[in-house]
């Protein structure tokens, strides 16, 4: 990768990105609540299941066709994948979490100047814009290569997650960084996977995280928005 690219990818996967994403902990903080994740061993487990069997199977495939999408400038392939991806955001929090931060970064892009026209414009013809798209489009804009903006998603993701198990397990910060370090391979193996994917093999089917961010809506006590 290019120097330029490179410095592009790591602006684009910096927690300092303000898009708001420490705000939330997509479900975490229920399972933190319920007991599900309790110290390093659970958390890792809890990490590991939603990267390859939510992330990976959705998420990352879904980043991956707008990236084709924006590269082709294909506005109806936008289109399709942006409204699959906002129809599959199955509670209030996990919908009000990719739009507010598509939001931020979509406006933070535009207001920056990035892309051309006939990017701006695809954008711009979105009803609402998730992260996905809203990344999509940045990354192709700064001429980042696919491969490895996908892999700078999953990172983010997980470095987000292990935040969140630093801060409420809790766990040290040294502790953290180990955790994030085992997560290295996972990270890899969840790349490949969402690469290969073929549209019908597509599935945010979690039933339990589902429930949990549901009862995360009405939860007493909480530090985060989901």
């Amino acid at each position: 990768m290019q120097a330029t690219a490179l410095l592009h990818l790591l602006q684009l996967s910096s927690p300092s990105l303000p898009i708001g994403a420490y705000s939330y902990s997509q479900g975490l903080e229920a399972a933190l609540e319920s007991g599900i994740v309790r110290d390093q061993l659970s958390a890792r487990a809890w990490i590991v299941d939603t990267l390859h069997h939510v992330v990976a199977r959705f998420e990352a495939p879904i980043l991956c066709r707008l990236l084709h999408a924006f590269s082709a400038r294909d506005a109806a392939a936008v289109r399709e994948w942006n409204e699959r991806f906002i129809a599959a955001r199955d509670t209030a929090e996990f919908r009000a979490e990719t739009i507010q931060m598509g939001y931020s970064l979509s406006r933070l892009v535009i207001e920056l100047g990035l892309g051309d026209e006939a990017l701006r414009g695809i954008l711009q013809q979105q009803a609402e814009v998730p992260l996905p798209t809203a990344l999509a489009y940045a990354v192709v804009a700064l001429n980042v290569p696919h491969d490895a903006a996908l892999l700078g998603m999953l990172f983010s993701w997980a470095e987000n997650q292990v935040l969140v198990c630093v801060k409420s397990v809790p766990l040290g910060q040294v502790a953290g960084q180990k955790l994030l370090l085992s997560l290295q391979p996972e990270l890899e193996n969840a790349a490949r996977c969402a690469e290969q994917l073929q549209d019908h093999e597509l599935s945010n089917w979690s039933p339990g995280l589902s429930l949990l961010s549901m009862r995360h809506e009405v939860q007493y006590s909480r530090l985060y928005r989901s």
